[in-house]
């Protein structure tokens, strides 16, 4: 009997112990898991600061890369899209680009606080070269036409213009009329306002680099008549000039010369600014009168 008595007390405290053992074992484990769950939560709220932090750094850096005035002041250039069209962009005898846009250009780099660069670009790809980012804006006495003014972001309009047929001084008296155009071979620049006109017009024409070259393949004869910008022919033909023996005729429209930059770029918007400032203070009417061209001027 005593025997029983002692195995049954001996086995109610070892069940005893084994209860007391798993009490105090569980509560560790309790507070464990809630540590590893109060850690996860601290972790993920970081994480998603930091991604918050990382998303809000890269919008802001989108946002100055989508900034073209950002990105010409940081490399320190604006480079200028141009053909050789004076009295706008020309050469003078040290190899300066100068003109009536060649000065603006440089007067509204300097507003930037970046230096102005020329490039000499194939008129037909301007648009190709704003998009590749080999030029920063083309000012060339470039008309808006509706093709540049929906592939660009473009300036307010600034000088007015017209394409006008040149042809031999002999002949002139010949040509003083659309009507007696039809029989003359034409050269034009490849892209510009005045293939546009001859093309319009269903006349026989040749597509050339610039309106440069336009004017030599008359004077050489090789072509009957060109189509250029009644500001250049102000300046490069006629009496005094070194195209004496061309002139200019018949005017076959009528339009406006604008900057363009690349689609949303806002340095149009800048340019307008500078634009506005500078008619303001008399410096656009000043460097204008250098070169011929105050006549053509439009108020900003």
């Amino acid at each position: 009997m005593k025997k029983v008595l002692s195995l049954t007390l001996t086995m109610a405290m070892v069940l005893s112990l084994a209860a007391c053992g798993s009490s105090t074992s569980s509560a560790p484990a309790e507070t464990t898991a809630a540590a590893a769950e109060t850690t996860a939560e601290d972790t993920t709220a970081e994480e998603t600061t930091a991604a918050e932090t990382e998303a809000a750094e890269t919008e802001a850096a989108e946002a100055e890369t989508d900034s073209d005035l950002a990105y010409v002041q940081d490399k320190g250039t604006l480079v200028v899209g141009i053909t050789e069209f004076e009295p706008m962009d020309y050469q003078d005898e040290n190899g300066e680009w100068i003109g009536f846009d060649a000065d603006m250009a440089k007067a509204f780099a300097e507003s930037l606080g970046v230096d102005a660069e020329f490039i000499v670009i194939d008129w037909d790809n301007k648009i190709l070269e704003l998009e590749g980012k080999t030029i920063d804006c083309v000012w060339n006495g470039m008309t808006l036409t509706d093709e540049v003014t929906s592939a660009m972001e473009c300036s307010n309009a600034y000088c007015n213009n017209a394409q006008v047929i040149i042809v031999p001084a002999d002949v002139a008296d010949q040509y003083q009329d659309t009507d007696s155009l039809s029989d003359l071979s034409f050269a034009v620049e490849a892209g510009s306002a005045g293939e546009a006109e001859v093309d319009a017009l269903g006349l026989t024409y040749t597509s050339v680099t610039s309106q440069a070259d336009a004017l030599m393949e008359v004077a050489a004869g090789t072509s009957d008549a060109a189509v250029i910008d009644s500001l250049m022919a102000a300046a490069m033909v006629g009496e005094g000039t070194g195209y004496a023996d061309l002139t200019y005729t018949v005017g076959l429209n009528s339009e406006e010369y604008g900057v363009g930059f690349r689609k949303g770029s806002d340095l149009a918007a800048a340019l307008n600014d500078f634009f506005a400032d500078s008619y303001a203070d008399g410096s656009m009417e000043a460097c204008a009168e250098t070169y011929g061209v105050q006549a053509a001027l439009i108020e900003q």
